[in-house]
């Protein structure tokens, strides 16, 4: 199976380098390029790929309303979001658009070709210090929290939200609660049902949004043993 990729780059030489180190993995390939937010649009929707590359600051409409766009007229298209530390505003607003999670420009090139396998998966990626200081930003002035979502959840899933949030994968998860992968993954599915979200992305704003995890808690997950086994 090979995973059909966008990406869309305002910057030729970024764009470029992007699409050649996806385009030689075997199980990966670029299916177009765009150097705008309209063409990224409509390449996404004309080309249906598995994953779309966005950029943010691009001419046009821009990379956080293509993003709106493509996940609202084309959900099975998965968006990933390339940032930089200072657009974390951007950043936030993209993933409450519908983005499956986001990577910086300056990774690695083996971490751009996982993530782009991560996201096809079908799961979100975040990177942990990027996103405690994304959410600690946009909670430090919260709005009314909205905790009526909370009651829809059985307390083992409020807790398993909880993990979600602190970055910790089902195994993980499994671990501090005692049972097994599999079931954490039942109730993740079930919670986000609940919740309404798309994935573990938008599960983690929304455990801010209710204020189950309130800003400046710890993220980070507990230290492996004592029973807490990798993923």
């Amino acid at each position: 199976m090979v995973i059909r990729v966008t990406v869309a780059d305002d910057q030729a030489v970024v764009r470029a380098g992007i699409a050649a180190i996806l385009d030689a993995e075997p199980d990966l390939c670029v299916v177009g390029q765009a150097t705008d937010g309209d063409t990224a649009v409509e390449l996404a929707l004309s080309s249906r790929p598995d994953v779309a590359l966005m950029d943010i600051r691009m001419p046009g409409i821009g990379g956080l309303a293509a993003t709106a766009r493509i996940t609202e007229r084309n959900p099975a298209t998965r968006v990933l979001v390339l940032t930089t530390f200072d657009l974390d505003e951007y950043l936030f607003a993209a993933l409450r658009a519908g983005a499956a999670g986001f990577l910086l420009k300056d990774a690695e090139p083996e971490r751009v070709i996982d993530a782009v396998r991560v996201i096809y998966g079908g799961a979100a990626l975040l990177d942990p210090a990027v996103t405690r200081r994304l959410i600690d930003r946009f909670t430090d002035a919260p709005g009314p929290l909205d905790t009526a979502r909370l009651d829809r959840l059985t307390p083992r899933e409020t807790e398993v939200l909880r993990q979600v949030a602190r970055g910790l994968s089902n195994s993980e998860i499994a671990a501090v609660l005692g049972v097994s992968p599999p079931t954490v993954k039942d109730h993740v599915s079930v919670l986000l049902g609940k919740l309404g979200v798309r994935d573990r992305v938008q599960a983690t704003i929304a455990a801010y949004e209710t204020g189950l995890i309130r800003p400046g808690s710890r993220l980070t997950p507990p230290p492996r043993g004592g029973g807490v086994t990798p993923p």
